[in-house]
């Protein structure tokens, strides 16, 4: 619509006609490539929600940490942090939304999961399922949420997201 006014007016100044020199690309591909894909349905594994110290580090870690070169510390052993084709895997930061327990420059878009054992697992509010379907893809629940699609994107693979929900519901 600019650029139709800016033409009109410059033709009208007596200026020459550069319509066919400005560039309009059709993104119809790009935009297809960066679609979302479906939200899906995850059914959580047997075992996903455990004590596990190790599991739990390592969500501690995806929670508070973005995982790439930013990193505030080392990744625990078992978290893979570079992907096959040798870039560094960026997921979690959940920190940036969330507060929890410890957390350091913690955000206020997503809810407050302090405490959340207590408050919403032991109450009968929530479950281990709610809260691995929540992490893997929360459209489900909520079609406008803002939260990353983790596992339907390809972001974390079931492990990550168990890790990360053990963490969620682990004592502190």
């Amino acid at each position: 619509m600019r650029i139709a006014i800016i033409l009109g007016i410059a033709s009208m100044l007596g200026a020459a006609d550069l319509s066919s020199v400005i560039e309009s690309p059709d993104a119809t591909a790009i935009l297809k490539k960066d679609a979302l894909p479906a939200p899906a349905h995850y059914t959580m594994p047997e075992g996903c929600i455990t004590e596990d110290a190790a599991a739990i580090a390592r969500g501690k870690y995806i929670f508070h940490n973005l995982n790439g070169k930013d990193a505030k510390e080392p990744a625990p052993e078992g978290l893979v942090k570079i992907l096959p084709n040798g870039k560094e895997k960026q997921f979690g930061n959940c920190v940036a939304c969330h507060n929890i327990e410890g957390a350091k420059g913690y955000g206020n878009i997503g809810p407050d999961l302090t405490n959340y054992k207590e408050l919403f697992m032991n109450s009968g509010v929530r479950n281990a399922q709610f809260v691995y379907q929540k992490i893997a893809d929360a459209r489900i629940d909520n079609p406008t949420t803002h939260m990353t699609i983790n596992l339907t994107n390809g972001l974390m693979n079931e492990r990550e997201v168990c890790d990360l929900a053990s963490y969620i519901v682990s004592k502190k």
